[in-house]
C-alpha cells in the first residue's frame, strides 16, 4: 500500500489530486477544533464524561457515544462540525430506502445522469433539514445541561438559541460540501474518507486507555499484563480477517459464443462474474448500529445516569450495549440490512439479460429463467457469508465488552471502516495508475 501511495506521487495528475483530498482532511480537521460560541467549557466537559465514557459512565455505548467517534470527538467538544457526517450518511440512507418504496424516486434513478443529479439534490435537502434537526436536539441538550449561555433578556437567549443551532447546521453543510469535493476532485469516496479521518482522530484516546492499563498493570493488576499484548493481537489478526474477507469474491463462470464478422470469426471468449462476499460494505453496521443504539440514547436522556427501580428503567436497561438482547437484535439488523443492500445493487434478472445480449452463457446453465435462477441462489448463499461476517466483527467487541466490562463496544465497527476505507483507496489510487501507463492501439 506504501509503494502504491509513493508510486502515486510520481505522477502528476494523481499527485493532485492526492494533495488536493489531504488538504480537504485537513479543512475537516480545523473544523472539528472550532467551538461554537456561547457554551460553557468547564460545564460542557462535565457534561461530556457522562455521554463518552470519559468519567467511567456505564452506559457510554450510546448513540451519542457512537457519533462522538464517528465526528473525530468533535461531538463532545460542541464545535462547528459536532454532527459531523451523520446527516449526510442517514440523509442517504432515506433516500435509498425511498427510492424502492416510492415510484416517483425509482423512475427518477433510472433516468440516468440527469435523475442521479435530482436524487442527489434531494439527499442534500434532506441532510440540512436532519442538521436542522439534530443541531435543534443537541442545543436543547445543552441547554438543559447549563452547557448554553444563558442572559437576562429573552431576546438575548432566543439569538444565542438560533445562533448555535445555525453554526451546527452550517456545520453539517459544510462537512457534506467537503466529502462531494473529494468526490470530484480528490481520491476516494468522500464520506469514507472523513469517517477515516474522524475514527483515526479518536486515535489518541485509545492510546490514553492502554497507558491507564499499563499503569494499573504497575500497581499490581498482573492481568493487565496479557490484556495488552492480547488486545494488539486481537487487533492484528481481526485486521487480516477484515482484509481476506474485503477481497474474496465467487467468480461465476461466463462462457461467450462464437459470431462470424466478415471473414473472421468473434467471440468464443471465456470470462467470469465476480460476486464480492462483501457487497454492502459497512453501511449495514453503520444504520444498524444507529437504530439499536436509539433505546440507550433515550435512557440516557431520560434517566441523565442516575439508577431507578421501575419497570420503564428495567425494560430500557435491557438494550445496553453490554446486554445480549441488544447484540441478538444487533445481529438480526446487520443481516437484514446487508440483504436489502444487495438486493438494490446486484438484479439477477438485469445481468442475465445483459448476458444473453452479448450472446454470453453460464455453462450448463440454460439461458433464461434458469439463469436469474442460478444466480439469485449464488448472491442469497454469497450474502448470507458476507453479512455474517459483519454481524461477527460488530457483535463480538460487544460480547467481550460484557465479559470484561472494558469499553471497546464500536471498536469492530470501527476497524471494519478504517480497514475497509484504505482498502477502497488504495483500489481507486491503483485503478488510476493503471489507466494512465496504459498504452493505445495507436501508440
Amino acid at each position: 500500500m506504501i509503494q502504491t501511495i509513493r508510486n502515486a506521487f510520481t505522477i502528476p495528475d494523481l499527485r493532485k489530486k492526492l494533495l488536493y483530498t489531504i488538504f480537504i482532511v485537513f479543512l475537516f480537521r480545523v473544523g472539528t477544533a472550532i467551538p461554537v460560541p456561547f457554551i460553557d467549557a468547564e460545564a460542557l466537559k462535565t457534561m461530556m464524561g457522562g455521554i463518552t465514557g470519559t468519567e467511567g459512565a456505564s452506559d457510554a455505548g450510546n448513540l451519542l457515544s457512537y457519533l462522538n467517534i464517528l465526528s473525530g470527538r468533535a461531538f463532545e467538544n460542541a464545535t462547528i462540525f459536532a454532527m459531523g457526517i451523520g446527516p449526510y450518511i442517514t440523509a442517504q440512507i432515506i433516500i435509498q430506502l425511498l427510492t424502492v418504496a416510492l415510484p416517483p424516486l425509482e423512475r427518477l434513478a433510472k433516468e440516468g445522469t440527469e435523475g442521479r443529479k435530482t436524487l442527489n439534490n434531494i439527499t442534500r435537502i434532506t441532510t440540512i433539514g436532519l442538521g436542522i434537526f439534530q443541531g435543534t436536539m443537541y442545543y436543547l441538550m445543552l441547554r438543559s445541561y447549563g452547557v448554553v449561555n444563558q442572559y437576562d433578556s429573552k431576546f438575548q437567549n432566543i439569538y444565542v438559541s438560533v445562533f448555535v443551532v445555525t453554526c451546527f447546521c452550517a456545520g453539517t453543510a459544510l462537512v457534506m460540501w467537503l466529502g462531494e469535493q473529494i468526490n470530484k476532485k480528490g481520491i476516494g469516496n468522500g464520506i469514507s474518507i472523513l469517517l477515516f479521518t474522524g475514527i483515526v482522530a479518536s486515535g489518541p484516546k485509545v492510546l490514553t486507555t492502554f497507558m491507564a492499563w499499563w499503569e494499573m498493570a504497575k500497581e499490581g493488576s498482573k492481568q493487565f499484563y496479557f490484556l495488552i499484548p492480547g488486545m494488539c493481537v486481537a487487533f492484528l489478526a481481526v485486521v487480516w480477517f477484515i482484509v481476506f474477507m474485503q477481497n474474496s469474491e465467487r467468480r461465476v463462470p461466463v462462457q461467450y459464443a462464437k459470431q462470424i464478422r466478415g471473414r473472421k470469426m468473434m467471440g468464443g471468449q471465456k470470462s467470469y462474474i465476480p460476486v464480492k462476499v462483501n457487497m454492502s460494505g459497512v453501511m449495514p453496521i453503520i444504520f444498524s448500529s444507529s437504530i439499536i443504539s436509539i433505546p440507550a440514547t433515550v435512557k440516557w436522556l431520560v434517566y441523565r445516569g442516575k439508577t431507578y427501580d421501575t419497570f420503564a428503567y428495567k425494560f430500557w436497561s435491557i438494550f445496553d450495549t453490554n446486554s445480549l438482547l441488544y447484540a441478538l437484535i444487533y445481529f438480526m439488523l446487520i443481516i437484514a440490512f446487508a440483504y436489502f443492500y444487495v438486493a438494490i445493487q446486484y438484479n439477477p434478472v438485469e445481468i442475465a439479460n445483459n448476458l444473453h445480449k452479448n450472446n454470453g452463457a453460464i455453462p450448463g446453465i440454460r439461458p433464461g429463467k434458469n439463469t436469474i435462477a442460478y444466480l439469485t441462489k449464488i448472491i442469497n448463499r454469497i450474502t448470507l457469508v458476507g453479512a455474517l461476517f459483519l454481524s461477527v466483527i460488530a457483535v463480538v467487541p460487544i460480547i467481550i465488552s460484557s465479559l470484561t466490562h472494558i469499553s471497546i463496544s464500536f471498536g469492530g465497527t470501527s476497524v471494519l471502516i478504517l480497514v475497509g476505507v484504505a482498502l477502497e483507496t488504495v483500489s481507486q489510487i491503483e485503478s488510476q495508475m493503471l489507466m494512465r501507463h496504459y498504452k493505445g492501439f495507436l501508440d
